[in-house]
């Protein structure tokens, strides 16, 4: 996903992406932990996609206050 269609959302659909996200994200960890996983880069795209989303929430965040 990519900012610009992160930016169309509402905050509190990016809100909610973002725990989504987080879920799938320690739940990957946790696999790679036991396991190896096929892709490991799915991780970083994880961890990349949730800062992405958090940037994009504080900037609507800040816009809205001022």
């Amino acid at each position: 996903m990519k900012a610009e269609e992160i930016r169309e959302l509402r905050s509190e659909e990016i809100r909610t992406r973002i725990k989504d996200e987080k879920d799938q994200l320690s739940h990957l960890e946790f696999q790679h932990a036991i396991a190896e996983l096929p892709n490991p880069m799915v991780l970083r795209e994880k961890r990349r996609l949730i800062a992405r989303l958090s940037t994009v929430l504080a900037t609507k965040e800040a816009a809205s206050e001022q």
